[in-house]
């Protein structure tokens, strides 16, 4: 970040992480506090290697990045992260990735990430995951501009990907109605009913508002159109969590820390995401960092994606699962509008 943003971010938790002065001793200045936390995040050193660079004690310097974390999460949860709750917030969403990515009544991009971790003590077999390692995962939804706007941390990395979306609580949101979703409209330029809905990869169930592609295995056309302008909608998730950690190269290799640490740790991290993001920071995201459409709407593949995404391992993907009559005619619906003269774009055929 530039050093104007990092005094902005200075402003905004320097009161909640200034200590005072002592008889003994001077306290470490909220300016220095910060230095040593983005520091941590954007290197992911050891706090031993911090503790010689900055001459603070080991337990001093753990103590500090917890507190401006905390601090961090505390201002930034108000202004950033913020998951939609009107019919009006839902609605500015969809019609950005309308407009950027051509994927109509799209509320956000579902994905899950393993976060590799230290073997916790007594853990047993809990952390284990598919991939023989150990991980909390992370589900996040994200907006058109790779913003957050849902993040779940702290599953343990043994449990399912069907488990990991049936366990959360935005799946109990979405069943109760309490994110106050449009109700269906019609598609644009149609009079095709179609409910508002996110997207999501084959991990997820197929349901009337989470859209996943059609298996890959003899698809006609009309199916390869839909998948690919799903893919268009579905790839700012992997953009977002490829900026994060490229950025914030906490994330590169495994976090040496409890688990609830790097729960905290990771929700701070978003705030952080989301706070560069909202300000279209070019020292966060230079040009052609994450994926770009070139004049002949082909997508090009990021910058970020040269050094991949660390310590964030898919989720394991199963083979579709028994959907819904409801969802399957939603989906074909879909299927039929993309190829029609009302959704088609002129440059979907090149990339199917």
């Amino acid at each position: 970040m530039t050093a104007e943003e990092l005094n902005i971010l200075l402003g905004m938790v320097g009161p909640l992480i200034t200590k005072q002065h002592t008889q003994m001793r001077w306290a470490i200045s909220p300016r220095e506090r910060i230095a040593v936390t983005m520091r941590f995040l954007a290197t992911g050193e050891m706090f031993s290697s911090l503790s010689f660079q900055y001459r603070v004690g080991v337990s001093t310097i753990s103590e500090m990045v917890m507190e401006t974390r905390a601090a961090l999460y505390k201002v930034s949860l108000i202004t950033n992260i913020y998951t939609p709750s009107t019919e009006a917030e839902w609605r500015a969403i969809a019609h950005e990735f309308q407009c950027k990515w051509q994927f109509p009544h799209c509320l956000g991009a579902l994905d899950g990430k393993h976060i590799r971790i230290q073997p916790p003590a007594k853990s047993g077999s809990l952390y284990h995951n598919y991939k023989s390692s150990l991980s909390v995962i992370m589900m996040a939804a994200v907006d058109a501009n790779y913003k957050f706007i849902y993040a779940s941390v702290g599953t343990q990395g043994r449990v399912s990907d069907a488990g990991l979306f049936a366990q959360s609580d935005l799946h109990q949101a979405m069943d109760q109605g309490w994110l106050n979703f449009p109700p269906p409209e019609p598609l644009p330029s149609s009079d095709i009913m179609m409910p508002y809905m996110f997207v999501g990869d084959e991990a997820y169930p197929l349901r009337s508002d989470l859209m996943k592609p059609y298996p890959f295995r003899q698809m006609d056309h009309s199916q390869r159109v839909l998948n690919n302008r799903l893919s268009r909608a579905r790839r700012v998730v992997e953009n977002a969590f490829g900026i994060l950690a490229n950025r914030l190269r906490v994330f590169r290799s495994t976090i040496c820390l409890e688990p609830d640490k790097v729960v905290k740790i990771t929700m701070a991290s978003l705030c952080i995401h989301n706070f560069l993001c909202e300000r279209r920071s070019e020292a966060y995201t230079p040009p052609a960092f994450a994926d770009w459409e070139n004049n002949d709407h082909s997508i090009v593949e990021g910058n970020w994606r040269n050094q991949g995404t660390g310590s964030f391992q898919p989720v394991n993907h199963r083979r579709e699962r028994n959907a819904s009559v409801v969802a399957k005619m939603q989906r074909n619906l879909l299927c039929d509008y993309f190829v029609s003269p009302s959704g088609c774009v002129p440059w979907q055929e090149k990339h199917i």
